[in-house]
Parts: C-alpha cells; structure tokens; sequence
C-alpha cells in the first residue's frame, strides 16, 4: 500500500488550505487593483469569501494560530484594498 506524502497531508491541513486561500485572494485583489474592473472584482471577492470558510474551519480545528493569525491579517488588509478598487467603479 502506498504511503501518503508529507505534501498530500499538508493540502487537507486547514492552516495550510486557509495560507493557500489567502495566497489565492492576494493574486485576486492585485489583479483586482491593476484591471478595476467588475469581473476581477467579483473574482476577487469570491476568493475572499472562500478564505474565510477556511479561516473559519482553521479555527474549529485549533489550527497553528501564528500562522492562522498572520494570514487572517493579510486577508483583513486585501478586503480594504478590494474595497477602495470597488468603490472606485
């Protein structure tokens, strides 16, 4: 029976799936801010929406919390620059 990699186990590991959300918002609002427009926008905002599920399941799970709360600050700064590109529209 094949072993399970080290790299497979960490992508189901919440702390990880919600650093690869927030990874994946920061592409979104930096698309977002260089093409205001409203398709990158919406894109943008559902990333957001997606990192906080995962914010959310990173906490049920008592997640490495540095790590948890260094992203969740990350995630807080990319919603406010969505939010000025938006209100530019």
């Amino acid at each position: 029976m094949a072993k399970h990699s080290d790299t497979s186990w960490k992508q189901d590991h919440p702390s990880t799936l919600f650093s690869n959300s927030v990874q994946r918002v920061d592409r979104a609002v930096k698309q977002a801010m260089s093409h205001p427009q409203e398709i990158a926008i919406e894109h943008a905002f559902n990333s957001i929406e997606h990192a906080e599920n995962a914010l959310q399941n990173a906490v049920q799970q008592n997640e490495h919390l540095d790590t948890v709360e260094q992203n969740k600050e990350l995630l807080e700064q990319a919603k406010q620059q969505l939010n000025e590109v938006s209100k530019k529209l």
